[in-house]
């Protein structure tokens, strides 16, 4: 289904609820600038490091695009799970794990408050920037100490500039792009709006320090375009 859900007044804050869960996938490619070949090379990322019994656990799974990818270029038998605190979410992805025969494990649950532990690979697309700032650096911490040695964190986040006027720039840059996308400034206006205190991003440096500080030892960007950086972070 076509992403329409910004095209009439909001009456709250944007959640994952069933009307996005709907159109979730659409949301995601026209919302999202390159968000399929950063998905691709996440799998790439991932398959490189590919082994029998692995464990990958992708946190805010939503409807299990990511998994799905994976799963089908998958020749090692690994474990695939996927965590979401949207039952709306987890409704559709497990539909369609079904309708393709993958796998998958998949939970509703609370990143905050899950028990990480035995993961070799976890990964975030665009989750981490609608966690409070105030718990974010926690959960990066529990996200490392539950990691196998030798194991990878890899997440994409929305970014914010200190150069101020650079920052506006790019968001115009952003607008832009999403108006190609076929999107009316009357929806972006609307999404913009009902994300107003719920997506907060950090800087690329606010994103390392808080990585380094978690206890990763290597942390590098693999994509970045305008406002939008996949970090993969290593333990």
């Amino acid at each position: 289904m076509k992403d329409k859900v910004f095209d009439k007044p909001i009456e709250k804050k944007f959640e994952f609820d069933e009307a996005v869960a709907s159109v979730f996938d659409d949301m995601l490619s026209r919302s999202v600038p390159f968000y399929d070949e950063v998905r691709k090379l996440i799998v790439s990322v991932i398959l490189a490091e590919e082994g029998e019994g692995k464990h990958v656990l992708d946190l805010g799974s939503s409807t299990a695009k990511f998994l799905l990818d994976l799963d089908s270029k998958l020749t090692a038998k690994m474990h695939l799970k996927g965590i979401d605190n949207s039952q709306a979410m987890l409704d559709r992805a497990k539909q369609k794990c079904q309708a393709f025969g993958a796998d998958i494990d998949l939970e509703l649950a609370d990143m905050l408050t899950y028990p990480f532990g035995g993961e070799d690979i976890v990964v975030s697309n665009y989750t981490l920037q609608f966690i409070r700032p105030m718990q974010r650096p926690e959960l990066v911490r529990k996200i490392c100490e539950g990691l196998n040695e030798g194991g990878m964190f890899i997440f994409s986040e929305k970014v914010i500039f200190e150069d101020k006027k650079l920052d506006k720039q790019l968001i115009d840059i952003y607008y832009s792009y999403k108006k190609e996308q076929g999107y009316s400034e009357y929806e972006i206006a609307q999404k913009r709006e009902a994300l107003e205190n719920v997506l907060i991003p950090f800087t690329i440096e606010e994103n390392i320090q808080m990585c380094e500080k978690a206890g990763f030892r290597h942390i590098s960007t693999l994509f970045q375009w305008a406002n939008f950086v996949t970090f993969i972070a290593k333990k």
